[in-house]
């Protein structure tokens, strides 16, 4: 579960840290955690264990999570038959940190659940998904119990729901879809419960309808049960299927502005023409290009977007209307800062309500204050611009 505390990513013995740095070490001091929990933001590791019976779409799902299809490069390999014998890794394509790992199932191997984790290596993965286009068998009821005890979340995922429906129509079956959907999460629910998993939760999906089903709740559910830091890349590499989707990414990197703001207050050394203070133009760099990277913004991520949605790329272009998507030059940033720096920023925009030492260290006209505004405002407009994209995409309201 998500740590507690009132700053994000930095536990409470951090922000109490902060004071002590301040008062022991001065700015520089303070600077170099902050840089810490950067850095340790940028270079978290998720891994995602996905495992299930012969033909049951794990690797599609693979795929699908990742924002691909099967003829796309580094796409997972999807067949009838079981194609992977040991583990087999799939990088996050604009997230390098984030991995699913597509496992062998467990039928196809001569191993007990406890000794199929520890040839998995069970240790390296965050949780995992078990997925089935049927029903959820005794082996992979006996997998989940090992993974209980061995103090590792995992998640049942009913695949090719959406093939079920079409069954009914194919024969000329009148039903009514909620009742149907009701029925096969009961039974999925009642073999767990007859194999022994005492309160089963059971997400139906389609991997070709991801707004569809439970997808949307199985992705939120995932996050949810995630660390801080690991939540954070976790929202991240979904991609903008949602308009929900682009609210949560928006809250997250609005977390990281405060510390990127601090960071340019603190080592800025570039003098900005017109202003009285310097700013570390770098920082602004790059993350405006991150933002919009994260946000589904770059042409590789539209173009996946496109061929999820069923329509053409260009459609999806035309609602992007923003300067910020062009090059992120020096001589660019230098006119955004000085168009802000006529902006009344009042002293209390500084007072951090978690880390209280920061509201004294920078004062109005500071270039702390500048770069969170300016952050600030191109994460909302490069926000308004993605939300602007989904609705186009799949004509969300």
């Amino acid at each position: 579960m998500a740590q507690s505390s009132t700053s994000p990513f930095f536990s409470l013995e951090e922000l109490k840290q902060f004071k002590s740095a301040y008062e022991t070490g001065g700015l520089e001091k303070v600077v170099s955690l902050i840089q810490r929990k950067t850095n340790e933001l940028d270079s978290a590791e998720l891994n995602i264990a996905v495992t299930g019976e012969t033909g049951a779409g794990k690797s599609t799902f693979i795929n699908t999570m990742r924002g691909l299809r099967k003829n796309d490069k580094g796409a997972a390999k999807a067949g009838t038959t079981e194609t992977t014998m040991e583990p087999t890794r799939y990088p996050h394509p604009i997230l390098p940190n984030v991995y699913f790992w597509d496992l062998p199932g467990v039928g196809t191997l001569k191993f007990t659940a406890n000794k199929y984790l520890e040839k998995m290596k069970f240790n390296k993965y965050d949780f995992f998904i078990i997925v089935s286009d049927t029903r959820l068998t005794e082996n992979y009821a006996k997998l989940a119990k090992e993974i209980k005890q061995l103090g590792k979340n995992f998640y049942f995922v009913r695949s090719k729901i959406d093939n079920d429906l079409r069954a009914f129509k194919l024969e000329g079956v009148n039903i009514n879809k909620d009742e149907e959907l009701g029925k096969i999460r009961e039974n999925s629910v009642s073999n767990l419960k007859q194999a022994g998993i005492p309160s089963p939760t059971v997400f139906l999906i389609s991997n070709f309808k991801v707004n569809q089903f439970d997808f949307p709740a199985f992705k939120e559910t995932l996050a949810n049960n995630l660390d801080d830091i690991k939540k954070h890349v976790f929202l991240l590499s979904l991609q903008n299927t949602t308009l929900e989707i682009i609210e949560k990414k928006r809250k997250e990197l609005e977390k990281r502005i405060w510390m990127l703001a601090t960071l340019s207050g603190a080592v800025g050394a570039v003098p900005i023409p017109g202003l009285s203070f310097a700013c570390d133009i770098g920082i602004l760099i790059t993350a405006i290009t991150d933002f919009r990277t994260y946000l589904g913004l770059d042409d590789a991520s539209l173009q996946r977007l496109a061929i999820m949605a069923g329509k053409p790329v260009e459609v999806l272009k035309a609602e992007v209307k923003t300067p910020l998507l062009g090059e992120i030059s020096v001589e660019f940033v230098k006119r955004m800062l000085v168009g802000s720096a006529v902006v009344a920023i009042s002293v209390a925009e500084a007072v951090l309500n978690f880390i209280p030492v920061i509201g004294s260290i920078f004062g109005a006209g500071s270039s702390f204050l500048m770069t969170k505004h300016l952050l600030n405002d191109a994460l909302n407009e490069l926000t308004e611009n993605a939300q602007r994209v989904v609705k186009a995409a799949f004509g969300t309201d």
